[in-house]
């Protein structure tokens, strides 16, 4: 598959939105609306006594609050680690001393580009939150059984922490 043609529709602060031409793998032309997204990257903190720190946060998209871990959107030349060492300090006031990759899901592969890169954030330094005017953010520890707990009943609906999660516990348990 190749992009033959690409049109802005819409250019905004955080994202922008192309029209697209691309030739699929039959040699057929097709077009696609598509949601240019520069990245973002996400941290489940883990706190010294292994409990994990996660945030309930207001997302005007989901209107409601949203149970999920830190995270934020990638700067110009910026790698994952260094976005979420940034967010964890903003977010909830803590600097990770160890952070380790869990890989990276794309948000939504069927129209955005979003790639957003998972890691843990461990050996955390307590230092003080900045919270931009419209983040209303409110952190809650709990185990990770807990945790799974709360995907299992739905409370956890936010894709990139369920799939954080997952991986976590995957990989203490083996």
């Amino acid at each position: 598959m190749s992009k033959i043609a690409e049109e802005l529709i819409y250019q905004g602060r955080i994202l922008d939105l192309a029209r697209e031409t691309h030739r699929m793998p039959n040699g057929k032309e097709s077009n696609f609306e598509v949601i240019k997204h520069p990245g973002g990257a996400a941290a489940l903190p883990v706190m010294n006594d292994g409990q994990l720190l996660l945030i309930r946060q207001f997302r005007p998209a989901a209107r409601d609050y949203i149970y999920e871990i830190p995270a934020g959107r990638l700067e110009a030349g910026e790698t994952g680690a260094d976005c979420i060492e940034r967010e964890l300090q903003e977010e909830v006031g803590y600097r990770p001393r160890q952070i380790d990759s869990l890989g990276y899901v794309y948000s939504s592969v069927g129209f955005c580009t979003e790639k957003i890169h998972l890691f843990i954030a461990s050996d955390l330094e307590q230092t003080e939150t900045a919270l931009e005017p419209d983040e209303f953010i409110e952190p809650l520890i709990v185990s990770l059984d807990k945790a799974l707990e709360m995907i299992t009943t739905g409370t956890i609906n936010d894709a990139k922490t369920q799939i954080a999660l997952l991986r976590y516990a995957i990989q203490t348990r083996k």
